[in-house]
């Protein structure tokens, strides 16, 4: 039907002719993410003026004067494969609202297994909710969303007016709905709010409909709120499970830099088992020289590992947020073995010993 396509030979990703994502292909499982007949990376504009509190509140989805929802953006002004070499592809998209103008890049690099789609926005608007949706082939009866040192999982249905009232969720960097065996992941760098809702087809297949809250344009108290130029980026995962999204949630807010050509450089800390995340490495407030390091256990399961340091350790306290000592933890030379349960963080602070080059004090 037109279009491009781009392909790494991980996932192939049709994008037609109005910048609409029509496939994205699994290849490694021969599996599509988008549903039969869907777009993704769809942008929409919704009516947003609540009742009371413009900036802060945001009313459930409701039909305008002429029956509708929500306006589609669905028409291009220009659409053009900008890089097309074997490290990197890229597609640029410009389209408007007829106040705003939007562009974006749909990039695919060598090795990626996402879809990387960064949005310029020229915003214009006012009193109008900017989203994109992404209608994905699964049957997902919950999302998962990271929280602050975890995720929560929510359900997809409305079956009470509870489920009803929760119209608008809000993640951190990942959304991920899936089935047994696989999913589909959504990470974002900027933008912290979604919906999703499922409905079957008339193939008697499920669509699961993530749409993610992009920006706003409230009129008080700052009427100029948002308006000028954005910029955000997101990123579309096919056939990853929480693990993945957790992964690619990180890879996006923060991404690899380059480290010095002398080669490679030992960790300050590391752990041996991929659901521990360490969250954060730094000095103790005390000015003591100690090493604090704040970990979680990501995945929402039991977690066994060892955190080795890369420098010498006399002794390893846990301690509260306030970096104060709540017991003595048993370690092996620069290594303690931990037991994390589902979720829990755990503070730890590593008293340093003096290496061949280190001199206590200094």
């Amino acid at each position: 039907g037109g279009g491009h396509l781009l392909d790494n030979g991980l996932l192939r990703i049709h994008v037609d002719a109005a910048g609409l994502v029509r496939s994205a292909l699994d290849l490694t499982v021969d599996r599509e993410a988008i549903a039969p007949g869907g777009a993704g990376n769809l942008l929409q504009l919704h009516r947003d003026d609540p009742a009371l509190w413009s900036a802060t509140g945001l009313d459930a989805p409701r039909r305008d004067a002429h029956g509708g929802t929500h306006r589609d953006l669905d028409v291009a002004s220009s659409v053009e494969v900008t890089d097309s070499g074997p490290l990197l592809a890229r597609i640029r998209v410009e389209r408007g609202t007829g106040r705003s103008t939007i562009t974006q890049w749909l990039t695919l690099t060598a090795g990626s297994r996402a879809l990387n789609i960064d949005t310029d926005v020229d915003w214009r608007e006012q009193d109008t909710l900017l989203k994109a949706a992404w209608p994905l082939d699964v049957h997902a009866e919950n999302s998962r969303a990271e929280i602050q040192y975890g995720h929560a999982e929510r359900p997809t249905h409305e079956n009470t007016g509870r489920d009803a009232a929760r119209y608008e969720q809000w993640a951190h960097r990942w959304i991920q709905v899936g089935e047994h065996g696989w999913g589909v992941a959504l990470a974002s760098d900027a933008s912290y709010g979604y919906d999703v809702s499922r409905l079957t087809r008339a193939d008697r297949g499920t669509t699961t409909l993530v749409r993610l809250s992009l920006l706003r344009a409230a009129h008080s108290p700052d009427p100029h709120a948002d308006r000028g130029p954005q910029h955000f980026r997101h990123t579309l995962r096919p056939g990853a499970d929480v693990a993945d999204a957790i992964s690619e949630g990180y890879a996006l807010n923060l991404p690899l830099r380059a480290g010095p050509a002398a080669g490679p450089v030992e960790p300050l800390v590391s752990v041996d088992d991929p659901a521990v995340v360490v969250e954060a490495v730094k000095l103790a407030d005390d000015r003591s020289g100690d090493v604090v390091v704040r970990l979680y256990e990501s995945r929402g399961g039991r977690a066994r590992t060892t955190l080795t340091a890369g420098f010498p350790v006399t002794a390893v306290r846990e301690t509260d947020l306030l970096e104060d000592t709540l017991t003595v933890r048993a370690h092996t030379g620069r290594s303690v073995a931990l037991t994390l349960r589902p979720c829990q963080i755990l503070t730890l602070r590593l008293v340093r010993g003096a290496g061949p080059e280190e001199v206590p004090g200094v």
